[in-house]
């Protein structure tokens, strides 16, 4: 038995928190509403679940001491750095063991023990490993890896994908379309992942391809519901009102555009969500703009 902490308690740290409990560990969960972060001090690994945009402040309330692993379960780019969250947690908790806990899971079926398989990254395979056997359940398998960083393009760039799923089929494009937009949107993705240096394979995995396709279509996807509430007809602004939580792909849209134009990588459907987002295009006009360019290759 291991004491677990848990820097976070929405829906997605406490399905975390149950399943290490059910997996016979001691849990602590600390959360900003919480007196006092004394209870993290204790633990043998802390999991920090809170959205991507706050990883870096919630790790500065913590103080985290570097030699207690860190497990991130947050996806998403940090907008004023373009940082991914290993580089965050690098930079704010320096000399820490970090880790990255990804791949196709919604809260709600973690915690009615429905089977999920995940992905947890850490820089060598003997720690991943270790960690993913203590929380492995037969209705949670986790699956071990050392690519931190493909596992963090995986579950950001997702995010920003759903929500071009969810625009399409608010506007009534159709399963067809939204069956293109996956994969093309899941060949930038590799694209993208190719030019930082993360693993095709890990980006065909669980953590890239199995939570795209989870994301994609679902409307437990608060990206994809948020992108359905947008193609519908809805502002942004009002959109982002009515989600049940953070809608961590509307965060990580622009900075995403951006790292593309950086790298120099052709990500036409993130660049239309991003546009939508933070330009406040009509998301009629950037349809029209994928469709209208120009027919190459499929694979090049």
């Amino acid at each position: 038995m291991r004491r677990v902490g848990f820097a976070g308690a929405g829906a997605w740290g406490q399905a975390l928190a149950h399943v290490a409990r059910t997996a016979g560990h001691e849990v602590a969960i600390w959360s900003r509403h919480s007196q006092s972060v004394s209870t993290l001090s204790t633990c043998d690994v802390i999991v920090v679940a809170v959205p991507a945009q706050v990883v870096r402040e919630c790790l500065e309330v913590i103080k985290s001491p570097p030699h207690i692993p860190l497990i991130v379960a947050a996806k998403g780019i940090e907008e004023h750095s373009g940082k991914f969250m290993n580089e965050v947690v690098t930079e704010t908790v320096p000399g820490a063991e970090v880790l990255v806990l990804s791949g196709p899971s919604f809260a709600a079926d973690v915690v009615k023990g429905l089977p999920t398989a995940v992905t947890l990254a850490g820089p060598t395979l003997a720690a991943a490993g270790s960690w993913a056997n203590a929380f492995t359940l037969p209705s949670f398998r986790v699956y071990a890896s050392d690519d931190v960083l493909g596992v963090e393009v995986g579950g950001a760039l997702k995010n920003v994908l759903a929500i071009a799923c969810g625009i399409s089929d608010g506007s009534k494009l159709g399963d067809s379309a939204r069956a293109a937009l996956t994969t093309r949107g899941f060949a930038e993705l590799m694209r993208f992942g190719k030019k930082v240096g993360a693993r095709p394979e890990t980006l065909t995995g669980l953590s890239g391809l199995g939570d795209l396709l989870l994301t994609c279509s679902s409307r437990q996807s608060r990206n994809y519901s948020f992108g359905l509430a947008v193609g519908q007809g809805l502002s942004v602004p009002n959109a982002l009102a009515i989600s049940r939580g953070v809608v961590e792909g509307a965060c990580t849209a622009q900075v995403a555009h951006e790292l593309a134009l950086r790298h120099g990588v052709d990500m036409p459907i993130v660049t239309a969500v991003a546009a939508i987002i933070h330009q406040g295009s009509d998301p009629a006009q950037e349809i029209a703009r994928l469709l209208a360019r120009p027919v190459r290759e499929e694979i090049r």
